[in-house]
């Protein structure tokens, strides 16, 4: 059986205020061409369709138009979930519907939890669709207290999954979720630290077939080689400039899997660009002129309008930074940064109530705290 995974697509994300609609538009018109030189026998979309829980009008007739080609001319299964992104309720509406067509669209933990189960000439493959969850959605799910952290989340559901299906045939999981030594980026907005860390082992995968993850942007593998983050289809911030963007194709046979990735090549790139105005506005520095460009400036002296001089140039300029004048600030600033991406929202909190207050939070309001964080997290999952 021959799989497509992809990920991360993010419908109308906008970067750096520029709207990406139609850079999305293209790639995933290149997208579909890989699928028709691929002809694969199911596509796997593992979470954050959209960027934000509430899309605008223009990525929901995208995804649809996607959808559309994808299930209904093409004839192609699709198995998707929800990401951390999008809105559960909302990406929920008409998938029991859509099922009769195979698109099956997973968002939410309900009934018995069965897989979808797909078969070739070796038999049947089971597709586990696990959207994104919180802790506290598995632990109530299963009715289980032991479940405070991502990773218990995850070892539950495997055991549950181990516990009611023959784990000698062929299965795959499709999570959206942090897999310990995996590569971030700017671009990834943090997943709940609420109730633990939110780092799952990947150890946990090892007896699945295959294990198709969305929400780190980069294309990776993570301890085995069956264990893969496709990535995004495009370059959302410019930490993702040395990136190459591809979809993953996977051959399943009845033993093991072939795997290997194929680009993506979008209508303008980003790159991130260093040299002196001068050199900019007298050359070509970028290769490609017209591309997204983050342009850092190494003249040390005063400089008039350059913004709007480079802009005459390179209309797509969407950052300009003074390396002379930033890295002091970077250095001071870097490890407090790093501190902070390893708290959690209680953690932050109780960091900027000390800055403010001069004494450590007490325990009854961090507790208070944290059930109003708890409270908000569960409103916006289920906008």
């Amino acid at each position: 059986m021959k799989l497509l995974h992809t990920a991360d697509w993010h419908l109308g994300k906008i970067v750096n205020s520029v709207h990406m609609t139609e850079d999305q538009r293209y790639i995933l018109q290149e997208f579909m061409k890989v699928v028709d030189d691929e002809q694969p026998d199911a596509i796997i979309i593992a979470g954050d369709l959209y960027d934000r829980s509430i899309p605008p009008r223009e990525a929901v007739e995208l995804l649809n138009d996607v959808l559309t080609e994808l299930v209904i001319h093409k004839k192609i299964p699709v198995l998707a979930i929800s990401g951390n992104h999008d809105s559960p309720d909302r990406l929920e509406f008409g998938s029991q519907l859509f099922r009769s067509q195979q698109l099956y669209l997973d968002t939410k933990l309900k009934g018995e939890f069965h897989p979808v189960t797909l078969k070739d000439e070796h038999g049947p493959v089971h597709f586990h669709l696990v959207p994104y969850l919180e802790p506290a959605e598995v632990r109530q799910f299963f009715d289980d207290d032991r479940v405070q952290s991502h990773h218990q989340a995850a070892e539950r559901m495997i055991d549950y999954i181990k516990s009611n299906h023959d784990m000698s045939e062929r299965h795959v999981w499709v999570g959206h979720s942090f897999l310990a030594g995996g590569m971030e980026t700017e671009s990834e907005e943090r997943l709940s630290m609420i109730g633990g860390s939110p780092y799952i082992d990947a150890e946990l995968f090892e007896d699945f077939s295959y294990v198709a993850l969305g929400h780190l942007h980069q294309p990776q593998r993570v301890r085995s080689e069956h264990i893969r983050y496709s990535g995004s289809i495009l370059k959302y911030s410019f930490s993702e400039a040395n990136h190459r963007k591809s979809v993953t194709i996977v051959e399943l046979t009845d033993e093991d899997a072939t795997i290997r990735q194929v680009p993506l090549k979008p209508r303008r790139d980003l790159e991130v660009v260093e040299g002196y105005l001068d050199d900019f506005l007298n050359q070509d520095l970028p290769a490609h002129p017209e591309n997204y460009l983050h342009i850092k400036l190494l003249d040390d002296g005063q400089l008039v309008d350059p913004m709007g001089k480079l802009r005459r140039k390179y209309p797509n300029i969407l950052r300009l930074e003074r390396n002379m004048l930033s890295s002091q600030k970077k250095l001071q600033d870097l490890t407090k940064i790093k501190e902070r991406q390893e708290m959690s929202h209680t953690d932050l909190f109780a960091s900027f109530y000390e800055e403010m207050k001069g004494d450590a939070i007490p325990e009854k309001r961090s507790q208070h705290i944290e059930q109003v964080i708890n409270k908000l997290m569960t409103e916006e999952r289920v906008k």
